[in-house]
């Protein structure tokens, strides 16, 4: 089975489904799973409205010191999952432990007022235009997990 075969067989259609959450783990890093969920349909020209080199992505690929096109590389290659993860364990910057568990929680519970402004802005109208009336996202995750029905909509008790 040739590389991009195997690429398909592990791919996420996202012309039609979602990649995973942000916050399912790979490696140890939030982040990295939606990442490559992306970077496999991008790479199968699978991707619809989804963008592998995101903002989002980049968390991640920032905070490990990885360089997107290299991961990407990678990824062509037909890995795994479990490949991935060992790939991402030998090529991040070396950090301990607990600095990956402060920045995972950091970005599990980062509200959208933490967010730079231009951020701000942008999820102001993406909120609006994308999630369902009356959504009320309590972290940048949840946007994500709402708008992609892996979480119920959550409703502020009074407007």
């Amino acid at each position: 089975m040739n590389e991009i075969e195997k690429v398909k067989k592990l791919a996420v259609d996202l012309r039609t489904g979602y990649p995973r959450s942000p916050r399912t783990l790979l490696g140890g890093y939030v982040i990295a799973a939606r990442a490559l969920d992306k970077c496999r349909a991008e790479i199968l020209g699978w991707q619809g409205e989804y963008h592998y080199a995101c903002p989002l992505s980049h968390y991640f690929l920032d905070f490990a010191c990885i360089n997107d096109q290299i991961f990407k590389e990678f990824v062509a290659t037909g890995a795994t999952d479990a490949e991935v993860a060992e790939w991402i364990a030998k090529n991040a910057l070396a950090r301990e432990a607990v600095e990956i568990v402060l920045w995972n929680n950091s970005w599990r519970d980062k509200r959208i007022s933490e967010l730079s402004e231009g951020t701000q802005l942008f999820l102001e109208k993406y909120i609006k235009d994308t999630l369902p009336p009356h959504s009320r996202p309590y972290t940048l995750f949840d946007v994500y997990d709402i708008e992609e029905k892996r979480l119920p909509s959550l409703i502020a008790l009074s407007d």
